[in-house]
């Protein structure tokens, strides 16, 4: 495995530079050029696209995994921001193994805290999930102390400091 990805850093590295556009427009040119030399024949049409899709094929393939080990250092790059910063909320380690819903949901949640940041002061006033979480449960805490016995609340809460994690 170490070996594919060593080829599959290396081949992305070299697709992308300078040098491997001009080959490919130069390749093209040239073809375009032997098109009278072939009477622009099906043989001619069909060297240029069986060529260009191979190599569309294999480089998806190696993309795709130079952007997943891509994708997975900087998630664990941000991680270890989250984890070593002591003012920053948890429970946004791991973010990518939820899913959409759960994403639009936490998108949706960090829209409404950017809302109430700019009511109370703009970008020097900032709310966190935690934050949020122990709002609730301080309002949780003063409801129940007002009803009495009921219950309803403090579950309430605890789902939300679940669906939050």
């Amino acid at each position: 495995m170490h070996l594919f990805d060593h080829f599959a850093n290396s081949a992305t590295r070299h697709a992308g530079s300078p040098l491997a556009f001009f080959l490919a427009t130069m390749i093209v040119v040239v073809w375009g050029i032997t098109g009278p030399m072939f009477q622009f024949s099906e043989t001619w049409q069909l060297v240029i696209n069986t060529g260009t899709t191979i190599i569309t094929f294999l480089m998806v393939f190696l993309i795709q995994q130079s952007q997943n080990k891509d994708s997975v250092a900087v998630h664990l790059k941000l991680n270890e921001l989250l984890a070593s910063h002591r003012a920053a909320s948890n429970h946004l380690i791991s973010i990518e193994e939820l899913d959409e819903d759960e994403l639009r949901q936490l998108s949706d949640y960090y829209r409404h805290l950017a809302d109430l940041a700019d009511r109370e002061g703009g970008v020097k006033r900032s709310h966190s999930i935690d934050e949020a979480n122990e709002n609730h449960a301080a309002k949780a805490r003063a409801w129940q102390g007002r009803r009495g016995t009921a219950q309803l609340m403090p579950a309430v809460a605890e789902d939300h400091g679940k669906n939050m994690e």
